[in-house]
């Protein structure tokens, strides 16, 4: 078996309701990533890698928001939710949307392992390494991370295709993830990689 199929790439909340800056969720950092991400989503698709989209849905009546988030959800005009306009909403925006042939998971919380079927899926695919990508590093691309560590995944954060409210935060947390066992790599590095 080639080393593709063995490695995915999932992608996290690259959604209009965190990228958008009129949402009162909005990452200040997520919107210059589109491109890179895109590219990335196309890399590993040409390169035989299975993709792996996951977004986070809130419902209308906000009964599975985060608790700290809450507040500021609601204020907000209910940002990824049923009937908030579109600006705001749970889609991807058009460079990012999923192809047939990806795979699309809805998560509950921070995580990506959390509450979904993707430990699940990528041992049935037969994956050991995951690449990731989206936002906010802090919190979803860092937990997401220490669980698939947890997990015995090797992982990998691509470090300019993620995003955080800074600069500071998105150092100071790619160094606690290094740290932790994860590879933190360029989307420059993983596209040569992956084209070879």
């Amino acid at each position: 078996m080639s080393r593709s199929s063995h490695e995915a790439l999932i992608m996290i909340d690259m959604q209009n309701g965190f990228i958008n800056e009129e949402s009162s969720l909005c990452i200040s950092g997520a919107k210059k990533t589109v491109p890179i991400c895109a590219g990335l989503l196309e890399a590993a698709r040409s390169s035989g890698r299975m993709v792996i989209i996951v977004n986070r849905r809130y419902r209308a009546d906000g009964s599975d928001v985060e608790k700290p988030r809450y507040d500021v959800w609601l204020r907000g005009g209910k940002p990824l939710s049923p009937g908030c306009p579109d600006t705001v909403s749970a889609e991807n925006p058009d460079e990012l949307q999923p192809k047939a042939e990806d795979y699309v998971l809805i998560k509950a919380r921070y995580s990506a392992f959390f509450h979904t079927e993707l430990d699940l899926l990528l041992r049935r695919k037969g994956i050991t390494r995951i690449y990731l990508i989206g936002t906010t590093t802090p919190n979803c691309i860092r937990t997401t991370c220490y669980d698939g560590i947890s997990l015995d995944y090797d992982v990998s954060v691509i470090e300019d295709g993620c995003s955080s409210n800074s600069e500071e935060i998105q150092s100071a947390n790619m160094e606690d993830m290094r740290r932790a066992g994860a590879e933190i790599v360029s989307s420059v590095d993983v596209r040569k990689n992956w084209e070879s």
